[in-house]
């Protein structure tokens, strides 16, 4: 979707709270500032004050900011010495993910109370199919106000809701709605709630495809629904063009799907400073491998390829992969083919940010394990499924796979074999 600041707040009467919410069985629940919301939420007395969650080193990157922040100019995706320019008033905090993933799986159990028909997009977002829960709970909007008021008053957050027929238009409701609103957009009333709105608000349309539309004065979406269909395509190329068409007429056939299969799982690091130390680098690929092979391990998953992602100083961007002979989950596996991935690029230049991701996931139970020849019946998978085990009840501090492949590592170069 496009910028979101570019959707004003709504007041328009048509799609209030209030308006007609029949043929409206689709809710976009969107927490406000959620991580900065829930640093607030444990800090009272930063109510009311600016803060900023985020890196918070010379290379950080804002993650959230409150709404006072957000006042001075602040949002999310900014790099953190650009919001203390800002706003160097701010009370600036790193960010605290299990915190925020608790508060989190709190949220989604209210929405689930609801309806089973949940689709989480993120920590702090989801789509809602309230169709069947009207029985239980009233009408659409009635189910909205009855989610709004339970997150505030037993999680002590807000959200912003939008009521619409289709997920597209309810995702455009609460950005609309936004902070702490609801706004129901009527079925027979979407064309006028969508054709003032700017194209970028389109799913799909960023700041160059915009600015191509913009050139073509193309600048709503009802300009772009009226516009000539071969225009469109030469513009957007054919595929672009059809989807963008039907959104800009309402249409949006997608279904809430509460089952949500992530195409990959990883991590990134940028360097507080650009380095070249390949000792440096090795260790920051370690941790990342790890992250990621826990990741993986608990969402029952296991990827067949492996890819490496490099950022060097001048901001260009190298990313490598390679497709293994059986999924995996360990990341002793992991690391050694990232390692190897990186040993072979060798950049010879200053290093930013290094990334490591799995992709092509499948579910670990319906994959069946293949064994080395000759490899040990019991090896890496079941020391990193122990680890995990030990790190879930008392923390990560404990010995985990990364610290046991630095120690194996650390053995060889010390005893290295006999010829």
């Amino acid at each position: 979707m496009g910028r979101s600041q570019s959707l004003p707040r709504g007041g328009d009467p048509r799609f209030g709270p209030d308006a007609d919410d029949a043929g409206c069985p689709i809710l976009h629940v969107d927490m406000d500032a959620f991580f900065a919301s829930v640093e607030v939420r444990r800090r009272p007395e930063l109510r009311g004050r600016p803060v900023v969650v985020g890196g918070i080193g010379p290379r950080g990157v804002v993650s959230s900011a409150s709404y006072p922040a957000r006042r001075y100019g602040v949002r999310s995706a900014m790099p953190t010495a650009r919001a203390r320019s800002l706003c160097p008033n701010a009370v600036f905090l790193p960010p605290d993910f299990p915190a925020y993933s608790a508060a989190s799986r709190a949220v989604m159990q209210v929405f689930r109370d609801v309806t089973p028909l949940v689709e989480p997009l993120s920590l702090d977002e989801a789509f809602l199919d309230v169709a069947g829960a009207r029985r239980l709970f009233g009408r659409p909007a009635e189910i909205a106000r009855l989610i709004r008021a339970r997150v505030e008053q037993e999680q002590g957050l807000t959200c912003s809701v939008g009521v619409a027929s289709t997920k597209f238009v309810a995702k455009l409701g609460s950005t609309r709605a936004k902070p702490d609103g609801m706004l129901v957009v009527p079925a027979a009333r979407v064309l006028e709630f969508l054709h003032p709105l700017p194209v970028d608000a389109l799913w799909g349309v960023g700041e160059r495809s915009a600015a191509t539309l913009r050139r073509l004065g193309l600048a709503t979406i009802g300009d772009l629904a009226e516009a000539p269909a071969g225009m469109l395509r030469r513009a957007v190329g054919e595929a672009a063009a059809a989807h963008l068409r039907e959104l800009a007429h309402g249409r949006d056939p997608r279904r809430v799907s509460p089952e949500q299969v992530e195409k990959s799982i990883g991590a990134e690091t940028t360097f507080d400073t650009d380095v070249d130390d390949p000792r440096q680098i090795r260790r920051a690929l370690l941790a990342l491998a790890e992250k990621a092979g826990v990741r993986l391990r608990r969402a029952g998953q296991v990827g067949r390829t492996v890819s490496l992602k490099v950022r060097l100083a001048d901001f260009s961007l190298v990313s490598r992969s390679r497709t293994l002979g059986a999924p995996t989950d360990v990341t002793r596996e992991i690391f050694d083919t990232v390692w190897a991935l990186y040993a072979a690029f060798d950049p010879g230049q200053l290093v930013r940010l290094v990334g490591v991701r799995i992709e092509g996931l499948s579910a670990a139970e319906a994959t069946p394990q293949q064994l080395a020849l000759g490899a040990p019946e019991h090896g890496w998978r079941e020391a990193e499924a122990a680890a995990d085990a030990a790190a879930a009840r008392f923390g990560r501090s404990v010995i985990g796979p990364a610290s046991l492949l630095e120690t194996r590592d650390r053995r060889r170069r010390e005893n290295p074999p006999h010829p």
